[in-house]
């Protein structure tokens, strides 16, 4: 089975706003439901898992129902941070019946452009590799901030990668990877590739992003972006 475990128990401080960002309203449909909507027309994405912020469950199931998201299957309360709320999501699937053998996709709530494309690769190296790891090839030059300065790192820029989200892994694994983490007192990463290449994971298999997949809502500025991106039509002299 294939299932999208999707991350939406931030508080959203930066946005500013008075409701969290993943439940803030575009064109009349929440920021959540554009990004829960993308895996429910998937074809392979079998179920849908939302790790949510605690008090919003049942808007959440409020909204899913009345968008008919018919994958979503289950809801889990958010944790104090990125890792903790994954952690409760997946001894969540855990619990839910799901198998070891299963992929998941760890994905941001609030990156609601995620292409049919990125979702079929990220299950496709899973399944060949174990690992999958979306992002994009840092074409900026990269620096190092110290301070109030800026420094020159030696790694060229074709060699970093500005990574997005899905990561995807069979269930077994990222829950021996949280709960080792536990055991071992990693705390905080801020996603589930670092959390992997913490405990020495070093063969991730990158999937190709996309720009648009790169925006993920954090602040105001990304709203505008967003809501211009998806009133945007493909110009048919483009190759």
């Amino acid at each position: 089975m294939n299932v999208a475990l999707l991350t939406a128990g931030g508080t959203g401080n930066r946005m500013g706003q008075d409701i969290p960002k993943q439940f803030m309203a575009i064109d009349n449909i929440p920021v959540i439901i554009y990004t829960l909507q993308a895996f429910q027309t998937h074809q392979q994405i079998d179920a849908i898992a939302v790790v949510c912020l605690k008090g919003w469950e049942v808007a959440l199931q409020a909204y899913s129902n009345q968008f008919n998201i018919t994958k979503l299957r289950w809801i889990f309360e958010g944790g104090d941070s990125n890792q903790h709320s994954i952690r409760n999501g997946l001894e969540g699937l855990k619990q839910g019946g799901c198998a070891d053998s299963d992929i998941v996709l760890v994905h941001d709530g609030v990156r609601p452009l995620v292409s049919e494309r990125i979702i079929s690769e990220n299950i496709a190296k899973c399944k060949e590799f174990g690992y999958a790891v979306t992002g994009m090839i840092c074409k900026e030059a990269i620096m190092q901030k110290v301070d109030d300065t800026v420094k020159n790192i030696t790694i060229p820029r074709e060699e970093l990668v500005r990574t997005q989200t899905p990561h995807t892994y069979r269930l077994g694994d990222l829950i021996d990877a949280h709960r080792r983490a536990e055991r071992e007192h990693i705390e905080n990463t801020v996603a589930s590739c670092t959390l992997m290449g913490a405990l020495g994971i070093e063969d991730q298999h990158l999937v190709m992003g996309s720009e648009r997949n790169g925006l993920k809502l954090t602040q105001t500025e990304d709203i505008e972006l967003f809501k211009a991106l998806i009133h945007t039509e493909h110009d048919t002299w483009l190759k």
